[in-house]
């Protein structure tokens, strides 16, 4: 995202007054989920501020977690590391993976709807990282209980955003045993949607591109073959 664009975002942003994940007028936030799902054709989106935060929603969701076992690809040593934390065993890689994993970054970010097309396990892990606003991920599934548990886990389990401010339990079968602060910043978000827009209309871009080339070049061939 050029410099530009950049700024016009981080001042939108801060002249709404709306810069934390809690406030009840964000817009960002949900910009970003409908984005993702839209993209992904799952029908809920969770938005977290770290790829570990991430693979443990995913896995929370499911009602994954300490002593538990789960199939997933050879995970990379950081994954393997936090899986270990979080006392959850990779077991099998023959099974159906508990969760799929996408990175994005600059290269890839206008494939995100051919690659998502490709997985089949309940959560999508999204990390959205690598597209250069700090760390960012999110989980896609179309499990509406998977969802509501990995909402819940990203706010401290008491409560979640919409139940928050009138401090009323809306789910009490939901509350996860460890509360964590795994909230992605109105301004993040922001950002990432912006690339990701951007990235879709230099798709566009190019393909017009493309056709517009294809259909000028063969004039001179048909030209070509009838001067001989």
């Amino acid at each position: 995202m050029e410099l530009f664009d950049t700024a016009t975002v981080l001042t939108r942003v801060l002249t709404s007054g709306v810069v934390m994940s809690i406030e009840k007028s964000d817009r960002e936030l949900p910009g970003l989920e409908r984005l993702l799902t839209k993209k992904t054709r799952r029908s809920k989106a969770v938005l977290l501020n770290s790829r570990t935060g991430a693979i443990h929603a995913a896995l929370a969701g499911q009602g994954i977690g300490h002593g538990d076992s789960v199939a997933l690809a050879e995970p990379d040593a950081e994954t393997a590391s936090f899986l270990a934390w979080l006392g959850v065993r990779v077991t099998s890689y023959d099974e159906p993976a508990a969760y799929d994993y996408l990175a994005l970054d600059p290269a890839n970010a206008d494939r995100l709807g051919e690659l998502a097309a490709g997985t089949t396990a309940p959560a999508l892990v999204v990390d959205l990282t690598g597209l250069g606003f700090g760390p960012a991920a999110a989980v896609l599934t179309d499990d509406p209980k998977l969802w509501a548990r990995a909402e819940r886990l990203k706010i401290f389990g008491a409560y979640d955003l919409r139940t928050m401010w009138t401090q009323e339990e809306a789910d009490a079968d939901l509350v996860p045993g460890v509360q964590f602060n795994y909230r992605l910043s109105p301004l993040v978000a922001a950002c990432v949607r912006m690339a990701l827009t951007q990235a879709a209309q230099n798709q566009t871009a190019q393909a017009r591109t493309a056709r517009t080339q294809t259909v000028q070049t063969r004039p001179a061939a048909i030209s070509g073959a009838n001067q001989s």
